[in-house]
């Protein structure tokens, strides 16, 4: 009997490891889908601003896709340097993101003398999230109907016009400074510290025109407060299509805001055409297009290899606006 038993638990033990052995690759891989923890997300903007709902809507959406929290932790300062330096000296593992973008990556490689990281090859570059253009409104005392009568007045009256914009080196200001070298027009650029207090000044008249990412003044324009003249995107958006493109009259003209879905460099290469792929599911999801379009932005998905090379083009082509604006961080 006694030996009856031992070559049952002996068959017991035997068989509980053949199950553990075929339950094991399933586990496994179980643990192996990316992502199966919460993933961080950092945002380089300060708490409560366009980019801030603009990427909790992202994020919502990524949770609700992967099942797992995707948290949003702001870390501002430095035009989104100190967000991106912080981003990339995190774990290449996937489970630390963040929001990349025009003026972490492709402005501030001219306008900074020095920067902690380097935008290109300390970070991976995952996918492109929206994009949307600013805006060209006057105050209502300017006597300009279109871009073309803005041009001719400021042609007629060197120096005399005035623009704003939310800050030196911002895409506000590159905005201005490729109208003025487009149109061969000397006005004059007034830097605010946020578009806040431009728009302010704009209303009451204290500065002529305004450069400013379109949900701010779409709203004042759209209440009669301001003069809407153009986008500078190089073609009308689908979330003002009344709002000409300046390119219609000023060939050239395309500025527009974007942001990257980012990561440090060295990330595993299964956990970024995942992260694409999670990412694409996400932003061509008719809830997210519709709540983008509602902040008057469009959400836009590129390949990871896509992304990289619109950067690239990116910072060489702003470049040389960013020299002749005099623009410089040191």
């Amino acid at each position: 009997m006694a030996s009856s038993k031992s070559a049952l638990g002996r068959r017991s033990v035997v068989l509980g490891g053949l199950a553990g052995a075929v339950a094991a690759p399933a586990i496994a891989r179980a643990q192996g889908v990316y992502p199966n923890r919460p993933v961080r997300y950092i945002n380089p903007y300060p708490a409560g601003g366009p980019t801030d709902t603009l990427s909790r809507i992202f994020c919502t959406k990524m949770t609700e896709i992967t099942g797992q929290q995707w948290v949003v932790e702001n870390r501002g300062g430095s035009g989104g340097n100190v967000g991106m330096d912080a981003l990339s000296k995190s774990d290449p593992d996937g489970y630390t993101l963040g929001l990349g973008g025009i003026a972490s990556h492709a402005i501030s490689p001219t306008l900074y003398a020095k920067l902690p990281f380097n935008p290109r090859t300390d970070f991976t570059f995952v996918s492109t999230i929206w994009w949307l253009p600013n805006l060209l409104a006057v105050n209502l005392n300017v006597p300009a109907n279109n871009v073309a009568e803005l041009i001719e007045l400021c042609r007629k009256n060197p120096g005399k016009y005035t623009f704003g914009s939310a800050g030196s080196g911002t895409t506000l200001h590159l905005s201005g400074e490729l109208f003025k070298m487009l149109a061969k027009v000397d006005i004059v650029h007034v830097p605010y510290r946020g578009s806040a207090p431009a728009t302010q000044d704009l209303l009451a008249g204290q500065i002529s025109m305004m450069f400013d990412n379109i949900p701010g003044t779409l709203t004042q324009s759209r209440a009669g407060k301001v003069r809407p003249l153009g986008v500078t995107s190089a073609k009308r958006t689908g979330v003002a299509p009344e709002i000409p493109a300046i390119a219609e009259t000023l060939p050239g003209m395309d500025i527009v805001s974007w942001t990257t879905l980012t990561g440090p460099a060295k990330m595993p290469p299964d956990v970024i055409k995942r992260l694409s792929e999670l990412s694409r599911q996400a932003l061509e999801s008719a809830d997210v297009k519709e709540k983008f379009q509602n902040l008057a932005t469009t959400a836009w998905w590129q390949s990871p290899e896509d992304t990289l090379a619109y950067r690239d083009k990116e910072e060489a082509r702003l470049a040389p606006i960013i020299k002749a604006s005099g623009a410089r961080v040191d």
